[in-house]
């Protein structure tokens, strides 16, 4: 596995629309296309890459997003509204041998719409981090997720 570059950072907020005002307003990100969750999301932009998606958070989230993403917290204030860091790798079947020896336990997860294929899991403080492979590598290597963003229910 390769770690290319840090991709994005999930915010969940209980206020999304003046979340995304703020950053829009204070810091100059641009609003831009995300994939259909089947819950709320929006995805910021600083020029041509999305660096700060943002969803909802607290103790009221839907059960898509309890399915996709799982939810470590649900605080409203402060850094337990980090839900994850996500990285963009190269080398998927060999990550996922990797984290089989390792015994280090995950999530799969894919978005067709943008041609991802993700893998959830955890650093020993019980950080999430996100690592996102191009989905034509869980193709060919025969991998299949466990969960498929397109088919939660709308």
């Amino acid at each position: 596995m390769t770690l290319q570059r840090l991709q994005h950072v999930l915010i969940q907020t209980t206020d999304l629309a003046g979340t995304v005002r703020w950053w829009e307003e204070v810091l100059g990100l641009t609003p831009g296309p995300h994939p259909d969750f089947g819950f709320p999301v929006a995805w910021l932009y600083c020029g041509e890459e999305d660096v700060l998606h943002v969803t909802q958070g607290g103790a009221g989230v839907s059960a898509n997003r309890q399915a996709y993403l799982s939810q470590e917290s649900q605080a409203e204030r402060g850094t337990g509204v980090l839900d994850h860091i996500a990285f963009h790798a190269t080398d998927l079947a060999a990550t996922v041998a990797r984290l089989k020896a390792l015994g280090v336990r995950y999530a799969s997860r894919r978005v067709d719409a943008q041609g991802l294929f993700q893998l959830f899991l955890f650093d020993p403080n019980g950080v999430k981090v996100e690592l996102n492979f191009d989905g034509q590598e869980a193709d060919a290597a025969g991998i299949r997720p466990e969960v498929m963003a397109s088919e939660l229910p709308r």
